[in-house]
């Protein structure tokens, strides 16, 4: 390329640029003309919106602080263990349910169940002991549809002992026993019924034996005494009749005959001594007497088997109102002593989240109904109210409205408690409420389904003080509709056509856009400035 066409090329790219140049700043440039019409204000016309068809809902709005309800420490007696009380198995887990007739820890090789019950445990509970604590047992017994007896009784007899055995086969454990001791007394006890009744025996029979009598041998051999004792009275007498001769033998036969009367007459004698009613005083006296012996051992012996009879230990039940309960905290593990101090913390198995809202506010919400809860993760969970009305205490207690401004002042004079129960939660929604503060949303009032609704800034008041909205038309001409006003939520209203139609879809006038300026020196009189504030809704 030579020097004179380098030359060439470099002023056709010289202009070039500069052509460019000046046609963009000629856009940069604005005449004053141009200048004073883009400032002018657009012209005036109205802003529209659409009519809508949507739900409508008014809602409270609070914040409530998810707990578990009324935390109590579980403490198990142990003064009747005789030994360490070692915790040798059956520690529960944090975050564990326990319900009533669980066991909620293993003391020495022994369960510790738990019942219901707002007594707590101050001795062992055995056959023959009566008191408050033996009606609670049988009320928990009875809920756990075991059969304890007369559940009116407050005693504790042989019903409640095979109710108190059936328990602890539920859980797995053999029922508790007396003892080895008490054992032996019962073995002693039998021993020594069995030997009364042997007594008793033996004297009824002595006794039925004198009350027989004669047997039928002897019978006999009495009678076979008077028949002979006859026979040789009767003989003699028969000699004496026939004998003759001198007087001096009338009388030698004389004496045979006394001899025989006499006979005849021990004969009778004995006769009826054997056959009179025997005196059987003696036999009835020992009968007595072996009898008050066997009531006595048999008194004894269920003296003792009451001994043996499945007792309730003190060191192993508990006592929780308002089961079934979520344990908090466990302050033992296995090989701990348990040394009279709580061995776990518990509180009510129902996580709830309360919160305060004004007593206005309170008034429209009833139990039952059902809300929303927001989560701590962003996502919501559906939940219930469990109770309404319960005053708020006068200190600050950090519940109460969220920015909103919804649910109340914190701390102000009539203040209602809401308590909200959350639905099914997953593992880790219940981890995530668990001691979070939340928001809740309460529907109070809601259209049924979907109806006609314009944003309140489009409603204006007519003479007589009726609703109206103004529907632009074609040819941007407006025309005014009387509604009727519903409910009105989240800046909408709903509305129904009285006078007119109104349908979806068309435009309704909420504001006015591109007024002009008044002129220099044209300021609003005062009658026009009120004038101007006054329209519009």
């Amino acid at each position: 390329m030579t020097g004179s066409t380098r030359t060439i090329w470099i002023m056709a790219v010289t202009a070039v640029i500069s052509l460019g140049a000046g046609l963009g700043l000629s856009r940069l440039i604005v005449s004053p003309a141009d200048a004073a019409a883009n400032a002018a204000p657009p012209a005036a016309g109205p802003i529209t919106v659409p009519v809508e068809t949507r739900a409508l809902a008014n809602d409270i709005v609070l914040r409530g602080d998810a707990v578990y309800e009324d935390p109590v420490d579980v403490v198990v007696e142990t003064g009747d263990l005789g030994g360490p009380a070692v915790v040798t198995g059956q520690v529960r887990e944090v975050g564990a349910t326990l319900e009533a007739g669980s066991v909620v820890l293993e003391v020495a090789g022994r369960p510790v169940i738990l019942l219901p019950g707002e007594l707590p445990v101050y001795r062992t509970l055995r056959v023959g002991v009566t008191g408050p604590d033996v009606l609670q047992l049988k009320a928990a017994l009875v809920a756990l549809g075991l059969d304890p007896g007369d559940e009116t009784s407050a005693s504790y007899d042989a019903a409640t002992a095979t109710a108190v055995q059936a328990l602890y086969a539920r859980v797995g454990y053999e029922a508790p026993t007396g003892g080895e001791e008490s054992d032996l007394a019962v073995q002693a006890a039998r021993d020594g019924v069995r030997s009364a009744e042997e007594q008793v025996g033996s004297a009824q029979r002595a006794l039925t034996t004198a009350r027989a009598g004669l047997s039928d041998k002897d019978r006999v051999a009495l009678q076979a005494e008077v028949d002979s004792a006859t026979y040789a009275l009767e003989a003699a007498r028969h000699e004496c009749a026939e004998a003759t001769g001198t007087p001096d033998q009338a009388r030698a036969c004389g004496p045979s005959v006394v001899e025989a009367d006499g006979r005849l007459k021990v004969a009778v004698a004995a006769q009826a001594e054997g056959l009179a009613a025997p005196d059987t005083a003696e036999e009835q006296a020992a009968v007595a007497s072996a009898q008050r012996a066997l009531d006595d051992a048999r008194e004894q012996l269920a003296e003792a088997q009451e001994d043996v009879l499945t007792p309730l230990p003190a060191s192993e039940v508990v006592y929780l109102s308002s089961l079934p309960r979520r344990v908090d905290d466990v302050a033992v593990r296995r090989g701990s002593t348990v040394s009279g101090t709580a061995v776990m913390t518990v509180s009510g198995a129902t996580l709830q989240i309360a919160g305060m809202v004004s007593a206005d506010d309170a008034a429209l919400v009833a139990a039952g109904t059902p809300v929303t809860i927001a989560l701590p993760d962003g996502t919501d969970a559906p939940g219930t109210v469990h109770s309404v009305g319960v005053d708020a205490e006068e200190k600050e207690s950090g519940d109460g409205a969220d920015g909103d401004g919804q649910g109340g002042t914190p701390g102000a004079d009539g203040r209602k408690r809401v308590v909200v129960v959350p639905d099914a939660l997953t593992d880790d929604q219940r981890a995530q409420l668990q001691g979070a503060n939340v928001r809740i949303t309460i529907p109070v009032s809601a259209t049924e389904g979907e109806v006609l609704a314009v944003p309140t800034a489009a409603l204006t008041a007519g003479p007589g003080g009726e609703a109206r909205v103004e529907v632009l038309g074609e040819g941007d001409e407006t025309t005014l509709v009387t509604v009727e006003t519903g409910l009105a939520a989240d800046g909408y209203v709903e509305v129904t056509a009285v006078d007119g139609t109104l349908a979806e879809g068309d435009r309704v006038v909420v504001g006015v856009t591109g007024e002009e300026e008044p002129a220099d020196g044209d300021e609003p009189t005062q009658d026009e400035g009120a004038e101007d504030e006054g329209s519009g809704s």
